[in-house]
């Protein structure tokens, strides 16, 4: 059996800033989603971080009367502009982003985009503004990759800001009550063998802290009925040959499906001792905010809240 979360909202928000990585496909978006809804109506100041690529959390996260959450996007190019305005650079800033050239910053100095964004982050952070800043991240071949930007950049630059921001960003990833990642998986066979890959290079060599992982879209419906009780209800239901075996494949491929599920997180509870928050599959093709509602309404009844 997988290690239960007892309260899986306050696990899931138990530092200030919560940045949720997972393979692409995973639904890295929709956790996000669901942890900031949750949080936010449970009474969290909360901020939501979308980094580069479609602005997909604004029509998942409207604004609801009565919860305080706020999405902003950030992307490396304006990061950098920004960090350029605060330290004396204004006047060309915005020539650079206009015209690419913030872009080959980024190349020539590898990981300080990655820093200057991990920056901003912090600078929400130290603002105390939000109780919760949740940062929907990279995907998981990119997430060590990021979050290790401040430690290349701290070995390879003796002072000046850009040491001083990569250490600032250091010291918020290793202090566990403000910074940790939320891993998000499939029940499946290979997400879950890169969510653990990537849980152990986190862990070994960038040091941030692990909270629960999120195994999401699981098949948590009904119980199914056993092969010969099946095989019974279609006799009696005499709907014909084609539509009888359309139901018994059907059916087959459910209970194969929840099979695999079950196998796939059993595994994971093996290979990666960490809590784990299950989020049940929905039968709709692509998820809307009524969607992300009612999952974060169910994390809050899981939280007993």
């Amino acid at each position: 059996m997988p290690p239960v979360c007892e309260n899986p909202l306050r696990s899931l928000t138990a530092a200030n800033v919560v940045v949720v990585a997972g393979k692409g496909g995973v639904g890295k978006t929709t956790v996000t989603a669901v942890i900031a809804r949750a949080a936010a109506r449970s009474g969290n100041r909360v901020l939501v971080i979308e980094l580069d690529g479609k602005p997909a959390l604004d029509k998942l996260l409207p604004d609801h009367d009565g919860e305080e959450l706020a999405v902003v996007h950030l992307s490396a190019p304006d990061a950098l502009e920004e960090y350029l305005n605060d330290h004396g650079f204004r006047r060309i800033a915005k020539r650079l982003n206009r015209t690419g050239v913030i872009d080959m910053v980024g190349t020539a100095a590898p990981g300080i985009d990655d820093v200057v964004v991990l920056g901003k982050v912090k600078h929400y952070e130290k603002s105390t503004e939000y109780d919760l800043i949740v940062v929907d991240g990279p995907a998981a071949g990119h997430a060590v990759t990021f979050l290790m930007s401040a430690t290349g950049l701290a070995d390879a630059v003796r002072g000046g800001p850009v040491r001083s921001q990569a250490d600032d960003v250091l010291e918020l990833l290793a202090e566990p009550e403000r910074c940790m990642t939320v891993l998000v998986t499939l029940p499946e066979t290979t997400p879950v063998n890169e969510t653990i890959e990537t849980a152990y290079a986190l862990e070994d060599d960038v040091g941030i802290r692990l909270g629960p992982v999120v195994v999401n879209g699981v098949d948590q419906g009904t119980e199914l009925p056993k092969v010969g009780e099946v095989e019974t209800a279609l006799q009696a239901a005499d709907l014909g040959d084609a539509v009888t075996d359309m139901l018994r494949d059907a059916a087959a491929f459910r209970r194969s499906r929840r099979s695999m599920e079950r196998k796939a997180i059993d595994r994971l509870a093996v290979g990666l001792p960490l809590d784990q928050v299950q989020i049940r599959a929905l039968p709709v093709a692509g998820l809307d905010a009524d969607d992300i509602d009612a999952l974060a309404d169910e994390l809050l009844v899981k939280s007993g809240s």
